[in-house]
């Protein structure tokens, strides 16, 4: 059935209504299972009639679409190829033409087609862009070079290959001469519209886009064509660089195209002077001085923070090269340059005041998180440590001058000692300020903790009338001084650090929240919490009541969610509390974390909140749940399966990982009735075609197999089950999954129930090992062998493996067992794996009729020997879920909303299917000394044959 374009057109509109946008979301999802959806989307982008939104919208649902269904994980086209040849020839065409909210939707549509299709399966696209770039008008040049900035820009992170050299080759040899062309286009055209300000604002709009691509082209090596022509280029930097118009005068806020232009410049000069010094050297000390000036120009306005912050990252290029630095050492230098160019960058501006007060979260995660990558306050802080690396007494020496004259000042002015404070902040710390520890190395001519007492210490214990920014930087100064303090100075900062969470003001309180978090976070050499559980317990109760109420104080799901920081402070006292949360009011605690759950899920919208909000969950499941004090299950049950019934996809994932680790925790103990009727929904394809939801599905999937196993025979499910796994093996992103349900299977059921699909399972697995398998993949495979051939208890083992291997080919065992499963089982690194390779090994030997009769004269042996090789270090496993300490990803490093994001407080224990084998070589020996009576002394009479006189010698006493 044909995609209907009008109800389409009501669907994009639907979600962009809070109350709609889910059932039109999961409405959109059908309609993109039908021929020709991602054509009708591009027709609505592509019609004026329809309004902007819309248009808007179905550019946004296209981008998505091609992200998930153009190709597969192996680089197949998932779409008809008529239907990829049409959106190739119609997209580069309608991006040009479409407004700029469209282009850059449209442009990452491109670059997401690029990245599977360019050059090769696109080599047409290059000449197309050349073709339509005009010397007359800038509008369809600038479509034409966003298109190609947005395939070139993906270079720039990529490590050198030879695929992607001839990659860049194919676009220099089409591009190249015409971007220099266009470079003298743009120049000429800049002049003669200098008076005409939509036109000069277009073509200045042009050189910025061709100054991107030049640093694209760039970004790997230097192409002849640049190095040809890089005289005349660096004319047309400097020219730009140093370009003004009064046109542009009176601005104040938004970045003007000449702003944008020259900030262009400057990334771009700071590439050349990072990379290619042979090439570029010659031109830095001129740049340099151009630069200066332009830095010396620009007054403190918005419009100009991001140039400025390019310029000094330049500067800071430049003093990255030891030759180029030398420019700079000089303590009348490095004083003008304090002077001139850091401690106006550094400086409060009153833009920094009114974010302070009207945006708190957006100046916290500015500030903190390096989001404030462009900020003038970074950008100068990273040049002044550049020069303190090449530098550290004099620059110490000159930035100390004025941090004791602004000390002075700060007496009566907070300003003055909120500069004086991030001046020292910029030297004292030496090297990268990490997220886990703060500063690691300081500044061997600074004593960290003697500033705070004699500078700062006041700040942090000051009443509530203090100036708010003035226990900022206190609070601050802790968080990043944290590890330069030892347990007792932490034992005294931690209760007023603490206390400033009471604070009225929104960036004190929330600072304060960031820097306990971080410090309760800090581990020693040993990896237990420098503050532990019982120096936290004391304020755990108010601690996490009094952020609870920070967080609800506003309960619009918006506002609710905005603060990540609080809900990541409330899941780091769980973790460190661990069982002390039973005294801490649990029953309490759990409702303030259900009633979030129940205002977030309505419109979940930022997805380090809720990660950390199922963060504290899983905490809570981690410690408690085999406490009589409280049940778990009942009062996660009603959000949590309303999360299910709606498709609150953002939760899905964790919701599962929750319930299966629910599961894992009490594997003894029956399915809770309320899980079964879960069974038919996650055995439903629908579930699956989510990526993101795969892995917490299929571990779900597996700790429910073991509980309901008697149902799923009865009910005739396990067909259901093997072709998730068969669907999930097909898959390289998604294959150990389907081992993790495979074996689950195995574990659960015997020989009598898997019969009628052995066969097919063992045709799947071999099928995927012909073509080479990573060794992953050949470790599941070992793993699972393994599985069905220690559990003969249940009718399985070896000979049931190899009947069902034999029937599918002749002889397919030997090669099998000789290539995959002795050298693999030989590299296993984990003691689980390992133990049970000893105890597969074991009952092959001693229980296998094809080992003692059609594999004697070598299998036998060589199990033997590898049996042997596994009990000279006897695996011992540890019981339980692995660490005791929690350590949660870095959210910076987390793909948040892309899939997948493991919880670690639910983090899965390894599988142990013979738990109760403990002392593995006692085990050993008692099997085999058990099994050598029970056939009359069938084993000792092989074992002489068949085994060298060191190998007999080792066995011995677990024969004997």
């Amino acid at each position: 059935m044909a995609v209907n374009i009008d109800n389409l057109a009501q669907l994009l509109n639907a979600t962009l209504d809070v109350k709609q946008h889910r059932k039109a979301e999961n409405a959109l999802k059908e309609e993109a299972k039908k021929p020709k959806y991602s054509l009708a989307l591009l027709s609505i982008v592509s019609t004026d009639a329809q309004p902007p939104n819309t248009r808007l919208a179905a550019a946004l649902a296209f981008k998505n679409f091609i992200r998930n269904s153009y190709v597969d994980e192996e680089g197949n086209y998932k779409l008809p190829l008529e239907e990829v040849t049409t959106i190739k020839q119609e997209l580069v065409g309608l991006m040009i033409s479409s407004p700029s909210t469209i282009q850059t939707q449209l442009g990452e549509a491109i670059s997401l087609i690029a990245d599977s299709d360019f050059w090769e399966r696109w080599e047409t696209l290059t000449q197309d862009l050349v073709s339509r770039l005009s010397p007359t008008d800038y509008k369809i040049t600038n479509g034409v070079l966003e298109v190609a900035h947005s395939i070139y820009v993906r270079w720039r992170p990529l490590f050198q290959s030879n695929d992607l050299n001839r990659e860049v080759l194919h676009v220099v040899g089409t591009f190249g001469e015409p971007f220099i062309q266009m470079l003298s286009v743009a120049d000429q055209q800049i002049e003669a519209n200098k008076d005409n300000s939509t036109a000069l604002k277009g073509w200045l709009d042009t050189m910025s886009l061709l100054i991107k691509i030049l640093y694209d082209l760039s970004c790997q090596d230097i192409p002849p064509v640049i190095e040809t022509h890089l005289k005349s280029i660096t004319l047309i930097l400097h020219k730009y660089l140093s370009y003004t118009n009064p046109l542009f005068d009176g601005e104040e806020d938004e970045a003007t195209p000449l702003e944008t232009l020259k900030s262009d410049i400057c990334d771009a000069l700071q590439l050349l002077a990072n990379k290619y010094d042979d090439d570029f050297g010659i031109y830095v000390q001129e740049f340099t001085n151009n630069v200066w000036n332009v830095l010396s120009s620009v007054g403190p306005q918005k419009r100009f923070d991001i140039l400025a912050s390019k310029a000094l990252q330049f500067l800071t290029a430049v003093a990255s090269v030891r030759r180029h630095a030398e420019i700079f050492n000089n303590e009348q230098v490095l004083a003008t340059i304090v002077e001139k160019v850091i401690l106006p960058n550094v400086a409060l501006r009153e833009s920094d005041i009114e974010m302070f007060e009207d945006e708190p979260i957006e100046f916290i995660r500015r500030d903190l998180e390096g989001s404030d990558t462009d900020s003038r306050r970074r950008a100068a802080t990273d040049f002044l440590r550049k020069l303190l690396e090449n530098f550290e007494m004099t620059v110490t020496q000159v930035v100390f001058k004025y941090i004791n004259h602004y000390l002075t000042l700060g007496k009566t002015d907070w300003k003055a000692k909120d500069t004086a404070v991030y001046l020292f902040l910029a030297i004292a710390a030496k090297g990268a300020v990490t997220a886990a520890h703060g500063v690691k190395t300081v500044n061997s001519y600074v004593n960290v903790v003697d500033f705070f007492k004699e500078h700062i210490a006041s700040d942090l214990v000051a009443d509530a009338s203090a100036e708010p920014i003035s226990k900022v930087d206190a609070i601050k100064y802790l968080y990043n001084f944290r590890s330069q303090l030892n347990k007792a100075q932490w034992d005294g900062a931690i209760q007023p650090l603490i206390q400033n969470l009471a604070s009225s003001n929104y960036v004190v309180y929330t600072y304060a929240a960031i820097a306990v978090e971080r410090v309760l976070f800090m581990t020693d050499d040993q990896g237990q919490h420098i503050l532990g559980r019982a120096d936290i317990q004391p304020y755990a109760k108010d601690l996490l009541e009094h952020l609870f109420a920070l967080v609800e104080k506003d309960s619009s799901p918006a506002k609710l969610q905005e603060n990540e920081f609080l809900m990541r402070c409330i899941m780091r006292v769980l973790i460190v509390i661990k069982e002390g949360v039973l005294d801490c009011g649990i029953e309490s605690i759990l409702n303030h974390l259900i009633k979030i759950t129940n205002v977030i899920k309505e419109n979940p919208s930022n997805p380090r909140f809720y990660y950390y909000h199922f963060e504290a969950i899983g905490a809570l499941v981690r410690f408690c749940s085999n406490s009589s004090q409280v049940d778990l299950l009942p009062h996660l049950w009603a959000p949590f399966s309303y999360i299910l019934n709606e498709d609150v996809s953002e939760f899905v994932p964790y919701v599962f990982q929750i319930f299966a680790f629910l599961l894992e925790l009490n594997p003894t103990s029956p399915i809770p009735g309320d899980f079964k009727v879960l069974i038919d929904g996650i055995l439903a394809p629908g579930p699956w075609e989510t990526r993101g939801n795969v892995p917490p599905l299929a571990r779900f999937v597996s700790a429910i197999i073991p509980k309901a196993a008697a149902e799923i025979v009865a009910e005739k499910k396990l067909e259901l089950i093997l072709s998730i796994f068969q669907r999930l093996l097909s898959g390289k992103k998604t294959e150990q999954n389907a081992f993790d349900i495979l074996e689950a299977v195995v574990g659960s059921f015997d020989a009598a129930v898997l019969d009628p699909y052995f066969g097919t399972i063992i045709t799947l697995v071999f099928s995927k090992l012909q073509s080479s398998p990573t060794d992953s993949y050949k470790s599941r495979v070992a793993r699972f062998f393994h599985l069905v051939s220690a559990r003969t208890e249940s009718g399985l083992g070896v000979d049931f493996f190899i009947k069902h291997a034999e029937a599918i080919q002749a002889k397919v065992f030997t090669p099998f067992y000789l290539t995959v499963i002795l050298p693999t089982t030989g590299q296993f690194a984990r003691p689980v794996d390992r133990k049970l390779g000893v105890i597969s090994y074991t009952k092959i030997l001693c229980e296998s009729t094809a080992f003692s009769q059609l594999y004697v004269q070598k299998g036998w042996g060589f199990t033997c020997n590898h049996l042997l090789d596994l009990l000279k270090n006897p695996p011992k496993v540890a019981a339980g879920f692995g660490d005791e300490i929690v350590h949660e990803a870095d959210v910076d490093d987390i793909g948040f909303g892309i899939g997948f994001t493991p919880l670690n407080t639910c983090k899965r224990g390894h599988r142990d299917d013979f738990a109760d084998v403990v002392e593995v070589d006692k085990w050993v020996a008692e099997y085999m000394k058990a099994a050598n009576v029970r056939h009359n002394g069938r084993i000792l009479t092989i074992a002489t044959e068949r085994l060298t006189p060191e190998a007999k010698q080792f066995l011995a006493p677990y024969l004997q």
